[in-house]
């Protein structure tokens, strides 16, 4: 063989490999904990969206697990934990959570969710043995128990979902929600800053004791309303967060994740999940009777991405 053909060889096998390496994608298996307020608006796949379009060859692989109106520490008492061990999940783990889902909750309210809790146990009993990757990220969403005296139910249960994720070596995201802040209506006056900045405060202190980057929408939503009052962030016959409120969200916890401003990605639009009650069958309208789809102008989506990552460093700042 010449020398010439030996190079040629040798180029070609490098530039395939080359080529190979480019070609693979890194891939983050991200768990998301929570309520509505994390699967209206299909919000994992709005994150994976600007995930993937804000750090190319990217594949950002969500996983949820619901459970509506539910908080963390329902969640731990439904066997969520489980899930966020999966890679080391053991069948006396996850029968000791069927035997406490047999036994039924003094909290009669967790009653009606013991059907699909066990169906989730009962699956998660036959990846027992198989290869699962390790979470690299997992998100805890708050609801309603981040608020009030210390130490709150978030505080005692964001830690023991935290050590099972971190044992694994993933991030922590704390996803403060904030349904008791949100307007439905435009402003004509500037919120009250102290109630939303106590509880920043707590949940900043929080998020250094277990090492976690905290999506603060309390925060966020403070300045989207101080700075932009003519903007809402909650439906008007729905008490959830709107598209506005969504797609900040989406914003804040790709900031936490990467560490990294969403300021400038494209990602424009928001999908809710529920539909115009007077209209059944319209799957065209949101819960006000507005397009289920919105698509944001160039100045909103600068101004939500902005908020966001504003909110972000404030948090940060706070520890």
């Amino acid at each position: 063989m010449t020398t010439y053909r030996k190079f040629s060889l040798l180029a070609l096998l490098l530039f395939t490999t080359a080529i190979g390496i480019s070609q693979e994608k890194k891939t983050l298996n991200v768990l998301f904990v929570g309520n509505s307020y994390t699967a209206r608006h299909n919000l994992a796949k709005v994150v994976k969206t600007m995930a993937e379009e804000g750090n190319p060859g990217l594949n950002f692989k969500p996983t949820t697990v619901i459970y509506g109106g539910r908080t963390l520490s329902d969640h731990w008492n439904l066997g969520t934990q489980n899930v966020v061990n999966l890679p080391t999940l053991t069948s006396e783990d996850v029968n000791a959570s069927l035997a406490i889902l047999d036994a039924g909750f003094k909290n009669k309210k967790l009653n009606g969710y013991i059907k699909s809790a066990k169906a989730r146990q009962t699956k998660l009993l036959g990846e027992i043995g198989k290869p699962h990757p390790k979470w690299d990220i997992v998100v805890l969403q708050s609801y309603r128990d981040d608020i009030g005296d210390a130490p709150t139910k978030y505080a005692q249960f964001a830690p023991k979902f935290a050590d099972l994720a971190k044992a694994q070596g993933a991030k922590v995201i704390l996803y403060v929600s904030s349904p008791t802040t949100q307007n439905a209506e435009p402003l004509t006056a500037a919120p009250d800053p102290l109630p939303v900045k106590k509880k920043a405060a707590a949940i900043a202190k929080l998020a250094k004791e277990i090492d976690a980057a905290v999506a603060p929408m309390s925060l966020a939503g403070l300045r989207c309303q101080t700075e932009r009052p003519d903007l809402t962030l909650r439906f008007v016959n729905d008490a959830h967060l709107n598209h506005t409120m969504a797609y900040m969200t989406a914003c804040a916890i790709y900031s936490a994740a990467f560490d990294k401003s969403p300021v400038g990605l494209k990602t424009d639009s928001i999908t809710d999940i529920r539909f115009y009650e007077k209209e059944p069958k319209n799957k065209q309208k949101d819960r006000d009777g507005n397009p289920i789809k919105r698509t944001f102008s160039e100045k909103d989506r600068a101004d939500l991405q902005r908020f966001a990552w504003e909110a972000y460093n404030e948090s940060k700042s706070l520890r």
